[in-house]
This record gives C-alpha cells, sequence and structure tokens, in this order.
C-alpha cells in the first residue's frame, strides 16, 4: 500500500525503423545540398544543407536514447534511463541554436554583399530536398505527443520542409533585380524560425531536468481533482514530475477522513492511481496514507519538514 504503481508504456519499433529511414533519407539531402550549394554559389541551399545535418544527428541521438532509455532500472539508477533521451534532446536544441547563429552571420555578410546563384542548379536542388524532408515529415509524423525526444527530431523535419520550401522560392526568383537578396533572406527566415523552436525545446528540457511539473500537470488542479473525485481524501505535500518521455511521476500524501483496513485503503489507493493515470498520465503513484496527519497542511510541503 502507497508503494509505486508502474503502467508499462509499449515500446513501438517500428517508430525506430522510422528514425532510421529518416537518417538515411536525411543524409542523402545533406550531401545533395551540401555539393548543389557550393556549384550553384547559393547560401541558402548551404544553410538548408547544415540544418539537414542537425536532422541527422537529431534523429541518431533520437535513436541512441531510445535504445539507452530502455535499459532497466538498476540498483544506482533506480527510476531507469528515460532521463538520456531529454539530455539527447537539449543536445539537439544546443545545435540548431550554435548552426542557426552560424548561419545568420553569414547571411547577413551576404546581404551586404549579395553574389549571384547558378538558379538552374539551385532550384533542382531545392526540389530534390524539398519532396525528401516532406517524405521525412510524415516518417514521424504519427509519434507520441509526450516523446519530447521524438517530436525534436521530427520539429527538425517540419522545419527543414519549410526550409526547402523557402530555398525553392528564393530559385525561382533568382533571376529577378531582388534574386541576390532573396538567397540569404531566405536562409536568414529560415534560421530565426529554427531558432525559436530550438530555443522552446531548450526551455521544455531544462524544466523537465529540473524537475519542474509537466505541461498540462498543476499540482493544485491535480489535488483538486483527485478530491472532487473522491471525497474521503485529501492530497497534500504532493509532488509531479517527468523522468522522461511518457515518463510522469507523482508522490503524495492522502489524508484521509477515518482509519480503514488495509484492505479497503489499498483498493481506494489502486483507484486514485487509475484516476491519476487517466486524467493526467501519471505512469507512477508513489501515496503515503495518513489518518492522525504528519504535521503539515500545504499542498506543496516543505524539504526541511516530514517527508
Amino acid at each position: 500500500m502507497g508503494h509505486s504503481h508502474n503502467h508499462e508504456i509499449p515500446e513501438n519499433g517500428s517508430m525506430d525503423l522510422r528514425l532510421w529511414a529518416s537518417a538515411a533519407l536525411n543524409g542523402a539531402i545533406t550531401l545533395t545540398e551540401f555539393f548543389g550549394g557550393l556549384f550553384s554559389g547559393s547560401l541558402a541551399l548551404l544553410s538548408d544543407a547544415a540544418h539537414n545535418l542537425s536532422d541527422v544527428a537529431a534523429v541518431v541521438l533520437a535513436l541512441w536514447a531510445r535504445r539507452f532509455g530502455r535499459r532497466p532500472p538498476t540498483a544506482r539508477h533506480t527510476y531507469g534511463f528515460k532521463r538520456a533521451e531529454v539530455l539527447a534532446t537539449l543536445a539537439n536544441a544546443v545545435v540548431l541554436i550554435a548552426v542557426t547563429v552560424l548561419i545568420a552571420r553569414e547571411a547577413l555578410v551576404r546581404l551586404a554583399h549579395p553574389e549571384p546563384v547558378q538558379q538552374g542548379l539551385m532550384l533542382a536542388v531545392a526540389l530534390v530536398a524539398l519532396f525528401a524532408n516532406v517524405g521525412s515529415v510524415f516518417l514521424l509524423k504519427h509519434h507520441e505527443k509526450d516523446d519530447v525526444n521524438v517530436r525534436s527530431a521530427f520539429l527538425h523535419m517540419a522545419q527543414d520542409a519549410l526550409a526547402s520550401l523557402a530555398v525553392v522560392i528564393a530559385a525561382l526568383l533568382a533571376h529577378t533585380r531582388i534574386g541576390p537578396y532573396v538567397d540569404p533572406a531566405a536562409a536568414l527566415l529560415v534560421g530565426l524560425a529554427v531558432l525559436r523552436s530550438a530555443l522552446s525545446l531548450v526551455w521544455e528540457t531544462v524544466s523537465t531536468l529540473m524537475e519542474g511539473a509537466p505541461s498540462g500537470a498543476d499540482p493544485e488542479a491535480i489535488a483538486q481533482a483527485v478530491g472532487r473525485a473522491f471525497p474521503a481524501v485529501r492530497l497534500h505535500h504532493l509532488h509531479v514530475w517527468q523522468n522522461g518521455p511518457g515518463q510522469r511521476l507523482l508522490t503524495a500524501h492522502v489524508a484521509l477522513e477515518r482509519d480503514m483496513a488495509a484492505s479497503a485503503a489499498e483498493k481506494l489507493f489502486e483507484e486514485i492511481r487509475e484516476h491519476l493515470h487517466e486524467e493526467w498520465g501519471i505512469t507512477h503513484a508513489t501515496l503515503e496514507p495518513e489518518v492522525a496527519g504528519c504535521g503539515e497542511t500545504e499542498l506543496l510541503g516543505h524539504w526541511g519538514g516530514h517527508a
């Protein structure tokens, strides 16, 4: 009674296959755009190649993290290794920020000193990259919404699909009066969009590492909902956090209105855990029963008091 209760999350092997396919596809895109950018003189193509290179790294890291995260808990790492996926996501975001800064710098230089590009080669390569990136987006489209690791890889792909579209537009305008400016402008625009998403990922992963409450899992709302569903109990000293993708955890003291048999309390706590899982996605809940009370009534409790 009051100990861990774990809902196993099935691993989807097909997602790994789609990640491998996406990595291979983006590797080919990267090489195509790199050489296409060199020979056509297009900064937009080179910037898209850099983005795709970061995508390959993102997918490889995602695959490694998913495999590593499936390792069973050990005596030293009792919650398992799901945090590896969070660290991989943070690494992906940091790489994206670094690449974006470098691209933005080069784009600003090119705007000040515009250079012509070879329209035909640029357009052909950009179209190939666009279709390949769209294919990658569909490969990873159906992922778990709570899997921040795969979602980060998916965002890489979606952003690169938009980047490729911008490069196609830049190629179509290459021989116009504004053509020499459109190429670096497109690179800069794509970089700003990627930077925004990368900073969002950094914020989300740092929040997870700092054991912040997951999005949509407000402690006060959880306590109030449990109180409405189970009028005979009240949660306090409540903590909720996320260990990794799909692993939401909660600990709480459960104040009971009256003393009850252990079997009855065990059944009640099982029902509370099911409620937490269905309504809030809590996959592991540790509940501590109280009748006389622990001396604290605050929702969040204090580390200096009784834990």
